[in-house]
C-alpha cells in the first residue's frame, strides 16, 4: 500500500477493506466542522501548513485498535455558545459519522476546546 500510510483492514468473505485512517481523520474533521458553534479545527503549525498544503485531518489524531477507534478532535468555538453543549455535539457527529462510513466502533471522542474565535459572522 502506499507509503507511510497506516490502513485499517476490514476482512470479509470476499477478500478486504483497508481503509486509510487519513480517511477516518478527515471523516472526523469534516463532523466537527459542520457541527454548530465550532469555529474551526486547531492543531497549531503542521508540517503540512510549512510545506504550504492544506491538511484536511488537522486537528485530529486517531488511536486505532483493531476495528475499535479512539478519536481526539482539538478545536475553537464560536464566541456565546455552551463550550459543553458544542463539546457533547462534536462527540456525537464525529462519533455517527465515522461509524456510519467506516462500519468501525468508536470507542471514544475526547474533544479538547483549545479557543475561542471572537470574530463576529463566523
Amino acid at each position: 500500500m502506499g507509503e507511510n500510510k497506516d490502513y485499517i483492514t476490514h476482512p470479509d468473505e470476499k477478500g478486504s477493506v483497508n481503509i486509510s485512517e487519513e480517511v477516518i481523520a478527515v471523516i472526523a474533521a469534516t463532523a466537527a466542522l459542520e457541527t454548530e458553534g465550532v469555529a474551526g479545527l486547531s492543531a497549531g503549525r503542521d508540517i503540512y501548513e510549512l510545506l504550504g498544503k492544506k491538511n484536511l485531518s488537522k486537528g485530529v489524531r486517531l488511536t486505532v485498535e483493531g476495528e475499535n477507534v479512539k478519536v481526539d478532535v482539538w478545536l475553537t468555538v464560536k464566541l456565546g455558545v455552551s463550550v459543553n453543549k458544542v463539546g457533547a455535539r462534536v462527540q456525537e457527529a464525529v462519533s455517527s459519522a465515522v461509524e456510519s462510513a467506516t462500519g468501525f466502533t468508536v470507542t471514544e471522542v475526547n474533544v479538547h476546546v483549545v479557543g475561542v474565535n471572537l470574530k463576529k459572522g463566523l
